[in-house]
């Protein structure tokens, strides 16, 4: 009997976040991967976290209790214990003026969700599912999946909540790429490809799917491992390039960039077998970027 063959050796991890940041900045990639650089907490990212873990505790619920008032509940209960677990959170405010702003939105978004949905009609398989899987080239998967939907015929929906608005015609492609890397992710692991990909976004109460198939799904392989051979160039080389964009007006690195006058930090050091994983951990606020 001819033994089973060998798993490949994982050579790097990349979730759909940091492919985000290689294709978004190269340097911005290298800053908070590599360098692994302090970022300050943005309030939009926040926001995104704590609403996220009230749709998620909303389903610990019995259905007829998950309602509206039972949503607007759970904020303050989740956004004090982010505040435990990341008390630097805390300064993201002026005063008590600014925060009761703040959490007037995330109650704005809660309440616009149940338009979307009815979250008494549902059962979720799975939520906050972290997922990981190695391509035939090493390279590892992974991720958070919001929301794991299954039928009763087998049929899976893949469900990510946004908390900004949903995007423009020509930046629909940009927005998908997370879900079909979960997809992808998840056709790797158990091999079926998903039904439904949907985005809902709250911030302007709208609705994004897409039904995805094998040729998408071996195109987004092609682009992930693209990404890669990037990204270990860069890593071979040292080249680390700024690619300014709108976006530069939210980075916490401005200061070291070159574009804005500044200068990187020295590499840290790699040693011969370095593997850029990071470490698998619980999605901070900083991964809702």
């Amino acid at each position: 009997m001819s033994a089973p063959p060998a798993e490949p050796s994982v050579i790097g991890a990349l979730s759909p976040s940091r492919a985000g940041d290689f294709m978004t900045c190269p340097l911005l990639y290298r800053f908070r991967v590599v360098d692994q650089l302090p970022e300050r907490p943005s309030p939009a990212a926040v926001r995104g976290t704590v609403v996220h873990a009230v749709l998620e505790r909303l389903y610990d619920l019995p259905a007829p209790e998950r309602t509206v008032r039972a949503a607007l509940d759970l904020l303050e209960p989740q956004w004090q214990r982010l505040l435990e677990r990341e008390p630097e959170c805390a300064g993201m405010f002026a005063d008590e003026r600014e925060q009761a702003t703040w959490l007037a939105q995330a109650r704005d978004m809660l309440e616009r969700y149940f338009t979307l949905e009815d979250p008494s009609r549902l059962e979720p398989a799975e939520r906050e599912l972290y997922v990981e899987a190695v391509l035939d080239n090493g390279l590892m998967l992974r991720g958070y999946i919001d929301r794991l939907d299954v039928a009763p015929t087998g049929e899976v929906r893949v469900v990510d909540y946004k908390t900004g608005t949903s995007p423009g015609r020509d930046f629909e492609a940009k927005a998908l790429f997370q879900m079909k890397f979960y997809a992808l992710t998840l056709w790797r692991l158990h091999g079926t490809v998903p039904r439904v990909l949907q985005l809902v976004y709250l911030g302007n109460g709208e609705v994004l799917r897409y039904t995805p198939d094998e040729a998408d799904l071996r195109a987004t392989e092609r682009k992930v491992s693209a990404l890669w051979q990037a990204i270990e160039r860069s890593l071979t080389t040292g080249e680390w390039r700024a690619r300014p964009s709108r976006l530069c007006g939210w980075c916490d690195h401005q200061a070291l960039c070159p574009e804005f006058g500044g200068t990187p930090p020295p590499l840290p050091e790699r040693r011969p077998g370095d593997t850029l994983t990071g470490g698998r951990r619980r999605r901070a606020a900083s991964d809702e970027l």
